[in-house]
């Protein structure tokens, strides 16, 4: 399964969004140069309350385009880099993907996939009711994530928009992916 960068955001101050940027840098084992959730431990506010010395399973935030299309048929406006996400891509169901998952972007960067991003109240801050379209339950009663997956930098190397995203699965059995 291969897709594209569509775009790529950071931010060095917390923020809800995040500024696409021409390129970001991935460094291996801390996350975006120059962001401010990169670190080998937790940096999300809510985390650092918890445990300050928790790993940093979400150094990179990805999320991919095909929501923003399915969220504005809701009547709601969302973006690149409007979530929060480092790298937003196209043609790839990030959500299938498996725990271990290895994304190959660009020349040579590696991110490996940790989980499901479990977005906060602040979503609703941005647009009210975005929330319970990116979060929720089925009709069968399990619960839904839809606002992207996080990862950690395995190898780093610099991202842009247009690169080639490639999927490598790791080794059954498959890991759904889980809240982290």
């Amino acid at each position: 399964m291969n897709g594209t960068v569509t775009a790529v955001s950071s931010n060095d101050v917390y923020s809800f969004t995040k500024p696409n940027r021409d390129a970001i840098t991935l460094l291996a084992g801390l996350g975006v140069k120059g962001d401010v959730h990169a670190g080998v431990t937790v940096k999300h506010r809510s985390r650092v309350a918890q445990d300050p010395t928790q790993p940093n399973l979400r150094q990179v935030h990805l999320i991919h385009q095909e929501l923003f299309t399915e969220l504005g048929g809701a009547g709601f406006e969302v973006g690149p880099g409007d979530l929060g996400e480092n790298v937003t891509t196209g043609g790839i169901d990030l959500l299938s993907l498996p725990v271990g998952t290895l994304l190959h972007l660009g020349g040579g960067a590696v991110v490996e996939v940790t989980g499901l991003r479990n977005p906060c109240l602040q979503i609703d801050h941005f647009q009210d009711g975005l929330l319970k379209q990116v979060v929720g339950r089925a009709d069968d009663g399990t619960v839904f994530r839809k606002a992207g997956i996080m990862g950690v930098v395995r190898t780093g190397g610099t991202v842009r928009p247009g690169d080639v995203i490639r999927t490598e699965l790791p080794a059954e059995p498959h890991r759904p992916l889980e809240r982290v």
